[in-house]
């Protein structure tokens, strides 16, 4: 079995950062481990308030892990503070994982800042540099390139701005366009296209956190990034389509569909 860990931000609603990462492991069928960085009391309408880990906790859960578990895969979401790059950093310098997925979470689905997006620079200066594959959707591409996106050549233009940083692979998520969900994977030389029906639905809670989390469990088994990418694609839009409509605000993915609908193999 191999084996993905998460660095994010703890959701109490169960839809959206670690425990979305979690579920999404699970599904992928690796074995999923967590380094909680903020603690946030959020549900399905508002973030109601957080609080980091320290630094030191957070150097110890790392170090908790490395020192006993093999590590396939590292997806990194939210780091509220430039602290806490700063030891994300520094550990995965002195423990090399491969296969590290960064999904840049600066705003909640609700519109609440998880990090100040004055940090954008710093992000993209300390961590970026270590990321094999970075995520961001829309408002985020356009917070790391410094540009406005309106078109597909734009989100072209900030693939390469944010491919300039360091990562091999820029995916830029079109989830907030208009037209179709369609997805941007740069490397540098080829722009390749992942393109998927959109879905009428406000039950979206998490979906970034998903499609990142499917990407490292797939790297983790060892598909290549083209194909990561295509399976974790063809994932997440399984998981919005059969959204559940829990809470009062936007929904979660459904993680398990599968798994709910069909019952354990016997």
């Amino acid at each position: 079995m191999k084996h993905v860990l998460t660095i994010a931000g703890s959701d109490c609603s169960g839809g959206a950062g670690i425990q979305a990462d979690l579920k999404t492991f699970a599904a992928h069928g690796v074995y999923g481990m967590s380094v909680i960085v903020s603690v946030v009391a959020e549900n399905t309408q508002r973030v109601i308030g957080t609080q980091d880990v320290s630094p030191k906790l957070i150097a110890e859960q790392l170090q908790a892990v490395f020192e006993d578990i093999r590590v396939d895969a590292v997806k990194i979401g939210m780091l509220p503070s430039r602290l806490v790059m700063e030891t994300v950093v520094r550990e995965l310098k002195e423990r090399k994982p491969r296969n590290i997925v960064l999904d840049p979470v600066m705003i909640a689905k609700n519109g609440f800042p998880l990090m100040d997006c004055r940090l954008a620079r710093t992000l993209a200066d300390l961590v970026l540099p270590y990321a094999d594959v970075v995520t961001p959707n829309i408002p985020e591409a356009e917070v790391l390139a410094g540009m406005r996106i309106s078109s597909i050549e734009d989100m072209q233009e900030a693939a390469r701005k944010i491919h300039g940083y360091g990562p091999p692979y820029v995916l830029v998520k079109g989830g907030h366009r208009c037209d179709a969900a369609a997805d941007l994977l740069y490397d540098g030389n080829r722009m390749l296209w992942f393109t998927a029906k959109r879905i009428d639905t406000k039950n979206t809670h998490g979906t970034g956190c998903t499609f990142s989390s499917a990407i490292a469990a797939n790297l983790a088994l060892g598909r290549p990034i083209e194909k990561a990418v295509e399976e974790a694609k063809a994932y997440v839009t399984m998981a919005i389509e059969h959204a559940l409509s829990l809470g009062k605000g936007c929904g979660p993915t459904h993680h398990f569909y599968d798994l709910y609908n069909n019952g354990l193999t016997r």
